[in-house]
């Protein structure tokens, strides 16, 4: 049974390619004008008082305990212990908006959604397949892919997770992700995640390839397939050679063709080193969608927010807002930046100089990490050894394909865990 409010939102979205590719729940779901809503709208016009909310308000103020106000001074009641609105702090969504355009100069003069506020990027990748993924709708990823999108496709939304293998010749490849487009588009349409930087492998796209990935999913879309496109950019901006396609996918996607939806999954998480906050971002974008369609994705949005967190925290909200105005980010940010990129260079010296005869690198260009095909070694097998014979912690993604995190490796400790890696795998390999 379809609420009435769902229906609304679906009626809103009826012949566009969004309302189409629409999942189950993604159906069901909607923001209901309940509590929340009607707490938003007496917040704007209950000048006497505002008996709506729950929580404890003196002379008007949120109530703060003092040993709360000492651990950030700077910030106010409102901006540590109130509630945040559902969709995100609206300041915020529109300084996250603002930064796009900065980053990604193709977006300018193109219309897409006002970013929604999501507790993590992992919440934002797990509410994207309540939307639009199920039983009968699979999700294509690369192979080797971050284990989480199996986790939330399959064992929480009972869908399938089809993979394209990501490399060819040492770069992405091109063949295998056009037959795989292909094979998702004879059952009528199709969704696909693609995460640059890539997690585990660390590649990026040169600007060809980019091209090329490009003219797939236009192609496609032109035979009247419709397109759902995932760019998760969790990583976005850390890369460290010169022909890597500099912006996000999402720039080209979400005015490509009415077929074609796009979703940039990204947030300050890694872009500004605030791993912790839980604090992440989504927008949609797609040709011809109205602003009424943009609102009516953000309304399901925020019932998922709804129905699983109420809110995001306010705190790091509060806080990101007060340091996207300091003069001074974007210096620091580099330097940061420029601390990954020694560590990178560090990284692909020491596969240049040594050899191994059983580890292969995977093509890595940027992020955080990189990879190693583990050949005749299982994967696991040379984790745990690592790990307990030479105190080293790595990540085994599967069987044949080590993850190696350099981000969090010193610089004065790489040729020491990689000598220890190569020497490792040499050992179990006899």
């Amino acid at each position: 049974m379809i609420h009435p409010l769902a229906q609304e939102l679906n009626d809103a979205l009826a012949g566009s390619v969004a309302g189409a590719l629409l999942s189950d729940l993604g159906k069901r779901i909607f923001f209901p004008r309940g509590i929340i809503a009607q707490g938003a709208e007496a917040k704007k016009l209950g000048t006497v008082a505002n008996a709506t909310v729950g929580m404890t308000v003196v002379d008007k103020k949120p109530a703060m305990l003092d040993a709360v106000q000492r651990l950030a001074p700077e910030l106010s009641s409102a901006e540590m212990v109130a509630y945040a609105p559902t969709a995100g702090v609206p300041e915020l969504r529109e300084a996250w908006k603002a930064t796009l355009f900065d980053k990604n100069p193709s977006l300018a003069g193109k219309s897409f959604s006002l970013p929604v506020v999501v507790p993590g990027l992992t919440a934002g990748i797990s509410y994207l397949a309540d939307l639009f993924v199920d039983e009968t709708k699979p999700l294509l990823v690369a192979n080797p892919s971050w284990d989480n999108y199996a986790l939330i496709v399959e064992s929480r939304r009972g869908a399938e997770l089809h993979r394209f293998s990501l490399f060819k010749d040492g770069g992405f490849n091109i063949p295998a992700f056009e037959r795989a487009v292909a094979q998702e588009a004879e059952r009528g349409s199709v969704r696909v995640l693609l995460n640059f930087p890539q997690n585990p492998s660390g590649y990026s796209p040169t600007n060809a390839e980019a091209e090329q990935i490009l003219a797939v999913i236009r192609a496609q879309a032109e035979r009247g397939t419709k397109l759902l496109v995932w760019c998760d950019d969790a990583y976005f901006g850390l890369d460290y050679e010169k022909d890597i396609y500099p912006q996000s996918l999402f720039a080209q996607l979400c005015d490509m063709h009415e077929n074609v939806l796009a979703v940039k999954i990204d947030g300050p998480t890694k872009e500004d080193f605030v791993w912790g906050f839980r604090c992440g971002f989504l927008t949609f974008g797609g040709k011809g969608l109205t602003e009424a369609q943009y609102d009516a994705l953000v309304k399901k949005m925020m019932g998922l927010i709804r129905s699983s967190v109420s809110c995001s925290s306010s705190v790091p909200q509060a806080m990101l807002l007060r340091a996207f105005k300091d003069p001074q980010i974007e210096a620091q940010k580099k330097a940061l930046r420029d601390v990954l990129e020694r560590r990178y260079r560090l990284v692909r010296a020491f596969l240049d100089s040594h050899s191994s005869n059983v580890l292969t690198a995977l093509p890595f260009n940027s992020g955080y990490f990189m990879s190693f095909d583990t050949g005749s070694v299982h994967a696991e097998t040379l984790r745990t050894f690592l790990l307990r014979e030479n105190g080293i912690g790595t990540i085994s993604i599967d069987e044949r394909t080590l993850r190696v995190a350099f981000s969090s490796v010193d610089e004065n400790d790489i040729e020491r865990v990689y000598a220890a890696i190569y020497a490792s795998a040499e050992s179990l390999a006899r």
